[in-house]
C-alpha cells in the first residue's frame, strides 16, 4: 500500500470541496470578528468599526470619538487576535496529537504542557511579577514539563508511543501536586484568586506586546504542521506500516510533537488553561470533512478560531463581570463530548 492509497482510504468518496469549506469558515471568522468588535458593555456601531479599521489603510474623515477608537483598537482587537491564535493553535495541536497517537481522545496537553504552564504562572504570581512575566514563566513551565515527559522514555530506552503518553500522565500529576502546594502557601486574598482565575482561562489581559512576542512562534509552528499534514496520515497508521512506507518515524514524529507542544505552550501562556477546545473541535471537523488530516487540520483550525471568538464575546457580555473562558468551554464541551460518545458507542 502506498501513501496515496492510504490517504484515499481515510477519505470518503462523497465529500464537500475543501476550498469551499475553508472559504466559508474564513468568512465566518471575519463576520464573528467584526461582531465582536461591535459588541460589549460599550457598544460601537458596525459602521464606526469599519471606518476605524479602514482609517489605517485609507484616508477617512474621523466620525468616531477617542473612546470608540480605544475600545475597538486597544481593548477588543487584541482579544480577537488572541482568540484566533489560541483557538486555532489548540485545535491544530489537538488534531495533530490525535492523528499521531491514533486516539481521538487525546488532547493538546497530553505531555503535561498545561499543568507545567500553570506551575510556571503560579510561581510568577507568588513572586509578585507582572502579566508579561507571568506569561513568560508559563511558557517556560510548559516547555520544562514536556522536556521532562520526553526524558522519561529516553531513560527507559523505549521508543513506544504508550511510554510517551504515560510519561505525560506522570509529569502532569507531579505538576498538579506542585500547583496544589503553591495554592496552599499563596495569600488567599490576592495570590490564590489570581492563580485560580489564570487557571480557568482568560484573554482579558492580552496586549499587542504579548501578541507580538508569541504570534511569530505560533504562526511558524502552525504552518509547519499544516505543511506536513499529509505525513500525519501516514504516522497515524502505526509504527510498522509507517516504516514500511519509508517514513523517518523518529524525525517526523519529533517535528510534529515539537511544533504541537510549542503551539500549546504559547496558547496557554496567552490565555491560561482553556479546556475542551483541542479535544472537541477536531471531532466536529471530522463530522464535516472526514478523518483525512489533509482536510481535517485546516478545517479544525479555522472552526476553533471562530468558536473561541464567539466564546470570548459571550464571556464578556453575558454578565456585568467577565466569565473565565474555561467555564464556558466546559459547559459546552462536556455535554457535546458525551453526545459524541453516545452516538459512537458501537465503535468504542
Amino acid at each position: 500500500m502506498n501513501s496515496t492509497s492510504v490517504i484515499e482510504s481515510k477519505t470518503p468518496r462523497h465529500q464537500r470541496p475543501l476550498a469551499g469549506v475553508l472559504l466559508l469558515l474564513c468568512l465566518a471568522v471575519f463576520i464573528l470578528s467584526i461582531a465582536a468588535l461591535c459588541l460589549g458593555r460599550y457598544y460601537v456601531s458596525y459602521e464606526q468599526v469599519v471606518r476605524i479599521l479602514g482609517s489605517y489603510v485609507f484616508p477617512v474623515d474621523p466620525t468616531w470619538t477617542q473612546t470608540m477608537h480605544n475600545v475597538v483598537m486597544n481593548l477588543r482587537l487584541p482579544r480577537i487576535l488572541a482568540a484566533i491564535l489560541v483557538g486555532g493553535a489548540l485545535a491544530l495541536s489537538g488534531a495533530t496529537y490525535q492523528g499521531m497517537f491514533e486516539n481521538p481522545l487525546v488532547s493538546p496537553d497530553i505531555l503535561g504542557v498545561s499543568s507545567g504552564a500553570c506551575v510556571g504562572a503560579a510561581a510568577a504570581i507568588l513572586l509578585g511579577l507582572g502579566n508579561t512575566e507571568i506569561q513568560l514563566f508559563a511558557f517556560c513551565g510548559g516547555i520544562t514539563a514536556v522536556s521532562m515527559a520526553l526524558a522519561i522514555p529516553t531513560l527507559m530506552r523505549s521508543k513506544s508511543t504508550i511510554a510517551l503518553v504515560l510519561s505525560g500522565v506522570i509529569i502532569s500529576g507531579f505538576m498538579m501536586a506542585l500547583l496544589g502546594l503553591m495554592k496552599y502557601i499563596a495569600d488567599t486574598e490576592t495570590e490564590l484568586a489570581d492563580m485560580v482565575y489564570w487557571q480557568l482561562g482568560s484573554i482579558a489581559k492580552v496586549t499587542y506586546e504579548n501578541l507580538f512576542a508569541t504570534a511569530p512562534i505560533m504562526i511558524l509552528t502552525g504552518l509547519v504542521l499544516l505543511a506536513m499534514r499529509w505525513r500525519i496520515n501516514i504516522l497515524s497508521l502505526g509504527e510498522e506500516q509507517a516504516r514500511t512506507l519509508g517514513v523517518n518515524l523518529r524525525f517526523e514524529r519529533g517535528v510534529a510533537i515539537t511544533c504541537s507542544t510549542l503551539l500549546t505552550a504559547c496558547a496557554v501562556c496567552l490565555s491560561g488553561t482553556v479546556g475542551w477546545i483541542g479535544l472537541i473541535m477536531p471531532h466536529i471537523a471530522r463530522m464535516i470533512v472526514g478523518s483525512d488530516n489533509v482536510r481535517l487540520l485546516p478545517t479544525a483550525t479555522l472552526m476553533s478560531a471562530g468558536f473561541l471568538i464567539l466564546i470570548d464575546t459571550v464571556a464578556r457580555t453575558l454578565t456585568g463581570g467577565e466569565l473565565p473562558l474555561g467555564i464556558l468551554t466546559g459547559f459546552i464541551g462536556a455535554p457535546f463530548f458525551a453526545w459524541i460518545l453516545i452516538k459512537q458507542r458501537g465503535a468504542i
